[in-house]
């Protein structure tokens, strides 16, 4: 039988599955910033090149991107899933052994880094997208990218509070074990169904694919924007903590601003889904980026009390993750679901080499200045620069959907 409630039951089994995976995976990956003083504390290598390590990983799991966005194209998303998912519990339970920088880069850049990205969006996207039709793509886009917000807000208080019963060595090791409870979802999301419509386009080459995107103007102008996105969320994730502590505030507002972050681009991510059906998706973007902007300002000309933080880290939160949904739904939108994890991968490319410069050059703007000043200038110089090049990229007029 194959009744529309049979279909919209399995429907969310995907989309939940897809949640509940990128929520663990993210989960850890985002707590992460919680424990760069403690290695630095027990490695002595200094903030610089515990950063660097760090920054490997943002850029490692944009490199991993277009490849497990290509092969799940063609084996389907729950074999990548599973990998990955392996992958990070290997390289979080391993972190607490290495004492050297490339120690770290193997540990939390190669494998657990890039495991979080063979189960990341360019994966789980694409598997959502190929299911609905292109008026409810939003939604499901939105269901999907708060799974990783709601797991940054559940995981990183625990990871807080494991932290200071157990040490920092052993709360890593407990978030190792907590990542394997996502492997179910490998097995939900096994099979690769095709896109809906008969008339989708052609399936490509992943070379094809790429040299189509890249060709293409609006793309460009989208993963330009989506590079300073990277930049910015990057560098909260894990320098966040580090700019609360520089303000003399206890280690518990490190966990619970990332906790807002998380719980905040839940209801970012829902709330933009929803918008993608009724305004464009360019100037949903512009809007985030230039709420970025101001919003730092602000911060930096505030006094910085224990309120002030965490009123910052739930602005933050609600554009945080949320500038992925209006960007997979315009590469949806310009190319069709066929080819989109790989397309969509490309994106997620550059958004990490953004995420790379924001993570290392703000801890080395610490290392050397002593504080975070110079790079939140720089941060909304970007901001400014993303809002208005999302502007000009040409969008299909919204066609919203039926109630």
């Amino acid at each position: 039988m194959n009744s529309p409630s049979t279909r919209l039951f399995a429907l969310w089994v995907v989309l939940l599955a897809a949640a509940g995976s990128y929520a663990l995976t993210t989960g850890v990956r985002q707590s992460m910033g919680l424990f760069v003083s403690p290695l630095n504390t027990a490695t002595g290598l200094g903030i610089g090149s515990i950063s660097l390590a760090f920054a490997f990983g943002q850029l490692w799991w944009g490199l991993t991107q277009p490849v497990a966005g290509a092969i799940a194209d063609k084996i389907g998303a729950g074999r990548v899933l599973f990998f990955g998912v392996l992958m990070v519990a290997l390289g979080t339970f391993i972190t607490p052994y290495m004492s050297s920088t490339l120690g770290l880069i193997l540990a939390v850049g190669v494998l657990a880094a890039g495991g979080a990205g063979l189960a990341g969006p360019s994966v789980l996207m694409p598997a959502a997208t190929r299911l609905i039709a292109p008026e409810r793509r939003g939604i499901a886009f939105g269901v999907v990218n708060a799974g990783s917000s709601f797991g940054q807000f559940l995981i990183a208080p625990i990871a807080g509070m494991l932290m200071l019963s157990f040490g920092w060595a052993s709360a890593l090791q407990v978030l190792a074990i907590v990542v394997l409870l996502s492997l179910p979802a490998a097995f939900i999301l096994r099979g690769a169904p095709a896109p809906h419509s008969p008339a989708a386009p052609q399936k490509l080459s992943a070379g094809q694919a790429m040299r189509t995107a890249l060709r293409d103007r609006n793309y460009l102008l989208l993963a330009a924007g989506f590079f300073v996105c990277g930049f910015h969320v990057a560098f909260l994730a894990t320098h966040l903590p580090g700019v609360i502590a520089a303000c003399g505030l206890p280690l518990q507002f490190g966990a619970w601003s990332l906790a807002l972050l998380g719980l905040f681009n839940i209801m970012g991510s829902l709330g933009i889904g929803w918008a993608m059906g009724r305004w464009r998706s360019r100037s949903l973007l512009a809007l985030l980026y230039a709420t970025r902007a101001v919003a730092v300002l602000l911060f930096l000309l505030a006094p910085k009390t224990g309120l002030v933080v965490l009123v910052f880290a739930a602005v933050m939160g609600l554009t945080f993750l949320s500038t992925v949904p209006p960007t997979a739904g315009l590469v949806a939108k310009f190319f069709g679901p066929a080819n989109m994890g790989t397309q969509f991968g490309i994106v997620m490319l550059v958004h990490q080499v953004g995420a790379f410069a924001g993570v290392w050059l703000g801890g080395k703007a610490f290392e050397v200045t002593g504080s975070y000043d110079w790079y939140w200038y720089v941060d909304i110089l970007l901001a400014v620069g993303a809002a208005l090049i999302n502007l000009p990229i040409r969008e299909a007029r919204v066609v919203r959907a039926a109630a």
